[in-house]
């Protein structure tokens, strides 16, 4: 099923939402962002430690906005492809998830419908 998560314009350059899917039966943590005016989303999972990159703030960015960080230990990742460039999991990438964007919202795939 598709999940609305947000509607196109919600979000200026910089900012995220995180929402909540469910993926092989369990909860999914994510978050939305725009970055170089694209939309793009992510599980809010490190790949250092299974742990959220926010505190639960929907708090993504670094303060300059060039980066997402993870607020545990600093890791440092490209937001156009959630490449790790600086932290413990160096060259390793986030978690894309696929996004569905019209007129009419943006969706995320989910196998039943969960609160953002």
């Amino acid at each position: 099923m598709k999940k609305r998560i947000a509607d196109p314009t919600d979000l200026e350059e910089g900012e995220a939402k995180s929402f909540r899917i469910v993926l092989g039966g369990r909860y999914v943590g994510g978050f939305l962002i725009r970055f170089e005016g694209r939309l793009l989303a992510y599980q809010n999972k490190c790949r250092h430690l299974p742990i959220s990159l926010d505190y639960d703030d929907a708090r993504y960015f670094d303060s300059e906005k060039r980066h997402l960080v993870c607020q545990t230990h600093g890791a440092l990742y490209r937001p156009g492809d959630g490449l790790c460039v600086d932290g413990p999991c160096r060259g390793e990438s986030l978690f894309p998830i696929e996004l569905e964007i019209d007129p009419s919202g943006v969706y995320v795939d989910s196998e039943s419908d969960v609160e953002s």
